[in-house]
């Protein structure tokens, strides 16, 4: 990413966003409040329009799905806290 020039936090969002919140994710396996709360909040928003979205293997799926998904997933994947925010639960 060096040759891209990114800003420090544009940089720290690209670089940390796949990490799991239980340490099990990429690059550093980062875990829990390690991974930028930035790149936590991405990561959510991010799967969130992955599932809702229509890819070229599948048709999107509903936004319950992706609620009920996003909440199966917390604490493991994804920061309990900031999915609750984000699903307003």
């Amino acid at each position: 990413m060096e040759p891209l020039r990114f800003f420090p936090k544009e940089r720290e969002l690209i670089l940390h966003h796949h990490e799991h919140f239980d340490g099990s994710g990429y690059s550093d396996r980062f875990a829990g409040y390690q991974i930028p709360m930035t790149a936590r909040i991405l990561s959510v928003a991010d799967a969130f329009d992955a599932m809702t979205s229509t890819r070229p293997n599948r048709e999107a799926r509903s936004e319950a799905f992706a609620v009920s998904e996003l909440l199966h997933c917390s604490h493991a994947q994804f920061d309990g806290e900031v999915v609750c925010v984000s699903v307003q639960v």
